[in-house]
């Protein structure tokens, strides 16, 4: 992993493509704007973790039809 440290309103460029602002730091909490071509999804990663929970979920699904 690598870790970087960035003040309010620096960031840091993601394959020439994705940037990511410090937006905002309030005590414990950091505020990030993305900014990322409309074809790059972004989520939290909580988000990101329940969709791939849903995907994995529909495929053991399907495969449980498949077998009947």
């Amino acid at each position: 992993m690598l870790v970087l440290s960035r003040k309010k309103n620096e960031s840091i460029v993601i394959n020439n493509e994705i940037t990511i602002v410090v937006v905002e730091i309030r005590g414990d909490k950091v505020r990030l704007g993305v900014e990322a071509p409309k074809e790059v999804p972004v989520h939290r990663r909580e988000i990101y973790d329940a969709i791939v929970r849903a995907c994995e979920e529909d495929d053991t699904e399907a495969a449980q039809e498949e077998s009947k």
